[in-house]
């Protein structure tokens, strides 16, 4: 039997929908019988699902086929995902890379895998996504590595073409997932255990554009599956949130009140620099209507600092428009250079150490508005579902989410995993974990 080893890339900023699609790679090829191996584990294939969100992504995705080669010279190490979708011929000319498989194409890994070992013949599959009409690449998931919460990708390809960003070209135009083949996979998971569902797109507000269908129509009928007692949402862009849509989803008791609205600054002039499809006006409103339908939902974002022409005076107005939104989290990024994108090539560049400072101040504040969230929850009653044991100062507890998902413990020796455990909220337990009193 041969054994394999997955890696996705720059992990810590991968989205899950990457993630979904390395774990659904990994059951095809356990179901041909393969051994799935840690990553630093000798292997006889080495496939490492790549990023190219960022150039550090880039230079990581290299880094890690370079060292995949390394650890055994030998073995067939397979390059996937964006970073050959956007990079081909540089990947097909590293000597590292045996297989090249682009986006649209991962569902042929194993028959890929199958060929090279027969003719040990350099390969690549990598289709022109962005100019001929794509359907959606079905794959499908059994488990997870998650133990509670399934992560469930529905929709690829974005038509935004925000100025800074690769990922246009790199996945493609719009396609949405069948809706029956999503119910179907839910259906599946929920006969496995999981009690959470996690729908993701690289572009979720899209999803049905393409085919007649909407998400909202997807997010009830992933509501009526038995056994699913929690849906939450993946990144969603401000235009969604109508009154109508948030009306709608405060009438399914299955939703987290947990919702991530893309932003990327707090300054008209920069989003339309940004090639942003709304404005902050627009943007609040969509807050403002979240919270009129649920009581204090968690809303968090992404922010970009040191946008090609962003000034002083622009910094200080996102600063300030971030105060008055009072996000639970941000996600602070350093603006990235990327090569094909409109924002590589505009003027006024900010310097790295300007982006850095910027990227701090940002940091700082959302400590606080995430800590004044959380703190928000302290005196009062909540559910919680539970998922693994965590050891702090001698003492044995288990930590989970609350729907809004704040982190939450309880002392307990017992195995609390997949349980929901209700309880008061009496204080911290660390700087990012509450701890919660049973009754």
């Amino acid at each position: 039997m041969n054994n394999i080893s997955f890696k996705n890339t720059l992990k810590e900023i991968v989205a899950k929908k990457y993630e979904y699609e390395t774990e659904a790679m990994q059951q095809i090829l356990e179901n041909a019988g393969y051994e799935i191996v840690p990553f630093t584990e000798y292997a006889d294939v080495y496939v490492v699902n790549t990023c190219s969100v960022t150039n550090m992504a880039d230079r990581k995705s290299r880094q890690m086929l370079h060292k995949a080669k390394k650890m055994n010279p030998d073995a067939i190490v397979v390059g996937a995902g964006c970073y050959v979708q956007t990079k081909e011929a540089e990947a097909l000319l590293d000597d590292t890379v045996d297989i090249v498989i682009g986006n649209n194409k991962k569902h042929e890994l194993l028959a890929m895998i199958e060929a090279y070992e027969n003719d040990h013949g350099k390969c690549g599959n990598v289709i022109d996504i962005n100019h001929e009409k794509q359907e959606y690449e079905e794959m499908f998931l059994e488990r997870t590595a998650e133990h509670t919460r399934a992560f469930i990708k529905v929709q690829d390809g974005c038509n935004q073409f925000c100025s800074y960003c690769i990922i246009p070209f790199a996945r493609g135009r719009v396609r949405s997932r069948n809706s029956e083949d999503v119910i179907r996979e839910v259906k599946r998971l929920a006969e496995h255990g999981f009690r959470e569902i996690v729908l993701t797109g690289i572009h979720l507000s899209s999803y049905g554009v393409d085919t007649g269908d909407d998400l909202l129509h997807l997010i009830r009928e992933v509501h009526n599956v038995e056994g699913i007692e929690r849906i939450r949402l993946g990144s969603l862009e401000p235009r969604i949130v109508t009154d109508g849509f948030a009306a709608a989803l405060a009438g399914l008791p299955k939703i987290c009140p947990h919702f991530h609205l893309s932003l990327q600054s707090g300054c008209d002039a920069t989003l339309q620099r940004m090639n942003r499809r709304y404005d902050t006006r627009e943007y609040e409103e969509g807050c403002q209507i979240l919270r009129k339908y649920f009581d204090h939902p968690a809303i968090t974002t992404d922010v970009i600092v040191g946008f090609p022409g962003e000034t002083e005076e622009e910094f200080a107005v996102t600063k300030e428009y971030l105060k008055r939104i009072h996000f639970y989290e941000m996600h602070i990024f350093q603006y990235s250079k990327r090569e094909g994108t409109k924002a590589a090539v505009m003027e006024h560049q900010v310097p790295e150490p300007v982006k850095k400072e910027r990227s701090n101040i940002l940091l700082a504040l959302e400590k606080k508005m995430s800590e004044e969230f959380r703190e928000y929850y302290v005196g009062k009653q909540v559910t919680v579902l539970m998922e693994e044991a965590y050891e702090f100062e001698g003492e044995t507890y288990f930590t989970g989410y609350t729907k809004e998902y704040v982190k939450i413990a309880v002392k307990s020796a017992a195995d609390l995993s997949n349980q929901f455990v209700k309880g008061t909220i009496r204080g911290r337990l660390t700087d990012d974990i509450y701890l919660m009193v049973e009754f």
